[in-house]
């Protein structure tokens, strides 16, 4: 399930950076399209302003940060993860503001099964950019693969609170809840 999840993620991160636009979590346009996937009850309608969220989240105004981040992304997709952490780890650097830096880094600490650095690199992000459901997703997998259910739970409600389109994380929520109740999963 732990691969299958993953996998899921990388094409959510991959199909979202197909079209680039600039901005980054300060992005006005954040508010509406946040607004407009708590609003929708359409897929078709919270998958675009999903999209949308994540191509804002992965582009910088600056030119070296976006060709890392593909780069990383590419590094990342063809599992060449030390090579896509040099990536992440130079785009901190340049760009320590930059949420999504520090969203993709936790990821390669997560497939890495780095998840004390992927943790750390989560509340960086939260910090950075609070609504970020990736992230709040991401840090449920990490508590769903270090057996803490409680603490998965919070973090995938905390995810869907946000954004109530995700599929994965609503499907764990109700698998968790059963388990922390003591029912059969």
């Amino acid at each position: 399930m732990r691969r299958a999840m993953t996998l899921l993620w990388l094409a959510v991160l991959v199909a979202g950076l197909m079209r680039p636009a600039v901005g980054d979590q300060q992005d006005a346009r954040l508010d509406v399209l946040f607004a407009q996937l708590r609003a929708t009850s359409s897929e078709d309608e919270a998958r675009t302003a999903q999209q949308r969220i994540w191509r804002i989240w992965s582009e910088s105004e600056d030119p070296l940060v976006n060709r890392l981040m593909r780069d990383g992304i590419q590094a990342m997709a063809a599992e060449q993860l030390a090579v896509a952490l040099d990536y992440f780890n130079r785009m901190v650097e340049l760009a320590p503001d930059f949420a999504e830096a520090w969203n993709k880094r936790a990821t390669v600490y997560y497939l890495m099964e780095n998840y004390r650095a992927s943790v750390l690199d989560i509340e960086r992000t939260l910090e950075l950019e609070p609504r970020h459901f990736g992230a709040l997703s991401g840090l449920g997998m990490i508590y769903d693969a270090i057996d803490e259910p409680a603490a998965a739970l919070r973090s995938f409600e905390a995810a869907v609170a946000i954004n109530p389109h995700l599929d994965g994380p609503r499907q764990r929520i109700d698998l968790l809840r059963r388990q922390l109740r003591g029912s059969p999963t």
